[in-house]
């Protein structure tokens, strides 16, 4: 009851406040005017020998004014209760509560009333629409606010709430099913200082509700925007809240705010008649989403992973691409697979049907695999090998690797040969 009278007209409120009195003043003069009556002190008033429960009280207006004094606390003396009526003394009791809560209740109700900070709250503008545009590079929302008196408020703080329905992927449907709408909270940019018109800001990205908003898709959605700005009144201390909304056909794609603040002769100049002022920008028409699937198909692929180096070495049908991947093999490795810097034949030499684990770990791995031939293939790994050591190279034994080197080293190839090899380069020479 009390939030309804406070939220009432003023003419509302001092009608219930005129009409509550009156009528609590009328209950009670009847009620001593009862008791009088009861008692007979109207007959007797004018007895000097009779003791009546209220003094001087003859008929209903001067039972009505006996409680005028009483409750205004007057107190002319002329009129009194006496102690030989115990009934009027707890009339008297009921009438000073009774007396209080009215008290308390009207004249509370009026205070608040008095000072609600409504018509503060109406000095608080929004613009009458909201724009979508772009702003450093990102689709923005947008909408202004502004303080038409020159006390500010203290403490100010936005925040913006998005109702809209929507179905779960259970099935469940939630009706005005509320969003938030992040407007700076993480930068603090929702805290206000609201010395001249701001343009609020919300950016669509993928943790927006706007996501997927197009300006195509705009047309068929139901939605409305909450906008609630909350301060504190620097006069009275009193919290303000002014709220505005703005629905799905009040937001304007492709548009930008007017600016209303000039300088001129050194001082600030705020232009309130442009406030609501819009104007078209381009603006892609895309939304969020399909700006980045769009980017996303446009970029060039990124090229396979090489393998790692393990398989590299243990791989030998990989040598005939080498070109391709050369780079990306350590220095050594480098040396080894460049074509120009090893022979050819040399790197095909290796196709045997059987391996022999010997202990050569300071031949390469080719060679290695050279040396295991069997022995009926004894005569042509000889001559490949002779061929080898025979045949001039395109680059110098310097930019080979120091195994190689030692294999081109002439008499010092048979301390790194197995016997077996030893043997038969010592049988060719002699």
């Amino acid at each position: 009851v009390f939030t309804t009278l406070v939220d009432l007209k003023w003419r509302w409120n001092l009608f219930i406040f005129i009409l509550t009195y009156t009528v609590a003043w009328l209950f009670m003069a009847s009620m001593w005017w009862v008791i009088a009556y009861m008692r007979g002190d109207l007959n007797k008033a004018h007895d000097d020998s009779y003791t009546p429960c209220v003094a001087n009280v003859y008929n209903f207006p001067s039972a009505f004014l006996f409680f005028i004094e009483t409750e205004a606390t007057i107190g002319y003396g002329y009129r009194y209760i006496t102690d030989k009526c115990p009934e009027g003394i707890i009339l008297f009791l009921f009438q000073s509560i009774l007396g209080s809560i009215v008290d308390a209740f009207l004249i509370g109700c009026m205070f608040i009333k008095m000072s609600q900070p409504k018509k503060r709250a109406e000095t608080l503008m929004f613009s009458e629409h909201a724009a979508i545009s772009m702003r450093d590079g990102k689709l923005t929302l947008m909408f202004r606010v502004g303080n038409l008196r020159n006390s500010h408020m203290v403490s100010a703080q936005i925040r913006c709430k998005l109702l809209k329905s929507r179905q779960t992927p259970e099935g469940e449907f939630l009706p005005l099913d509320q969003l938030e709408l992040d407007v700076g909270f993480s930068t603090g940019a929702d805290q206000l200082f609201l010395v001249s018109p701001l343009t609020i800001c919300h950016v669509i990205d993928a943790k927006s509700p706007f996501y997927d908003l197009s300006q195509r898709s705009m047309q068929t959605e139901q939605f409305e925007i909450v906008v609630i700005l909350e301060g504190i009144v620097e006069t009275t201390g009193m919290t303000c809240q002014a709220r505005t909304s703005y629905t799905e056909d009040e937001v304007l794609w492709g548009h930008r705010f007017f600016p209303v603040i000039s300088l001129e002769e050194g001082f600030f100049k705020v232009d309130y008649s442009q406030f609501h002022a819009t104007f078209e920008v381009p603006t892609p028409p895309y939304s969020v989403k399909e700006q980045e699937e769009m980017l996303l198909m446009s970029s060039p692929l990124i090229a396979p992973a090489v393998s790692n180096s393990k398989e590299r070495n243990n791989s030998v049908e990989c040598l005939d691409g080498l070109d391709e991947v050369g780079t990306k093999l350590p220095s050594k490795l480098q040396k080894i697979t460049g074509r120009e810097d090893f022979p050819k034949k040399l790197l095909r030499m290796s196709s045997t049907t059987s391996e022999k684990a010997y202990s050569m770990g300071d031949l390469p791995m080719k060679l290695q695999r050279i040396s295991s031939v069997p022995g009926n293939s004894e005569e042509k790994l000889v001559s490949k090998t002779t061929k080898m050591m025979s045949d001039p190279m395109s680059q110098s034994v310097a930019d080979l690797p120091p195994k190689l080197q030692k294999l081109s080293g002439g008499g010092r190839m048979e301390g790194n040969l197995p016997p077996k090899l030893r043997k038969m380069n010592s049988d060719r020479f002699t």
